[in-house]
């Protein structure tokens, strides 16, 4: 037995969390996020490893409905441009729906931070370990969410700089995540876009290897 190790109910609990994430589309409208839940949710956030400890994640919360309405049309005018990039699957892209931002209870961007070049722990062949560490502070909330029982969708469908001059960025500085968070009325079984047949997962098998990248020959 390790003594380390969480409880049979605890590891339990973790690995739910995680197998039952969703990147959710569809909220319930005109919901709410109590504001301790949230603070909880952005502190789990703020708990996420990041390299150098450089913490280069900023969260904005988009509370004026003008604004949250402006984020949406950057989004809708970016699924237009992704659908043209798309060619013969522009069609079936357009059915999906890819971000909940009207109807979600609360709206955050995600950022970041300017002035990175000065964290050169773990930077200096990696520059991107900035972005893989925000990004651990997003998992962590999403995990934290669906733990509270709230879903949580990452939205990236947007082009940084126009979303910046929107939200007053630092030119140094790049939104990252658009991230709808709130009630839902049930989460998805499977990964949205396995239920509406767009793609599907690879099994863990397939993409691994030992010692070295796998030979290309069969």
């Amino acid at each position: 037995m390790n003594e380390h190790a969480f409880s049979t109910a605890e590891r339990a609990a973790v690995y739910r969390a995680i197998a039952e994430r969703r990147d959710m589309r569809h909220f319930c409208p005109n919901s709410q996020v109590a504001p301790e839940v949230l603070q909880r949710l952005l502190q789990a956030a703020h708990q996420a490893p990041s390299v150098g400890l450089m913490q280069p994640w900023r969260f904005i919360r988009i509370t004026d409905n003008a604004l949250r309405t402006q984020i949406a049309a950057l989004v809708e005018a970016e699924r237009q441009r992704t659908a043209e990039a798309l060619g013969p699957r522009k069609a079936q892209f357009l059915q999906l729906k890819v971000e909940g931002i009207r109807d979600c209870a609360e709206l955050l961007v995600v950022a970041l931070c300017e002035a990175r070049e000065q964290y050169i722990f773990g930077r200096r062949t990696l520059p991107q370990m900035d972005l893989a560490s925000a990004a651990c502070a997003i998992q962590n909330l999403w995990l934290a969410a669906r733990a509270e029982g709230l879903g949580l969708g990452w939205v990236s469908l947007f082009e940084p700089a126009e979303l910046g001059a929107l939200l007053n960025i630092p030119a140094d500085a790049e939104a990252i995540a658009i991230v709808c968070l709130g009630p839902v009325d049930a989460f998805y079984a499977q990964p949205m876009l396995i239920e509406q047949g767009w793609s599907s997962a690879q099994p863990l098998s397939d993409l691994m290897a030992e010692n070295r990248w796998p030979s290309s020959k069969a």
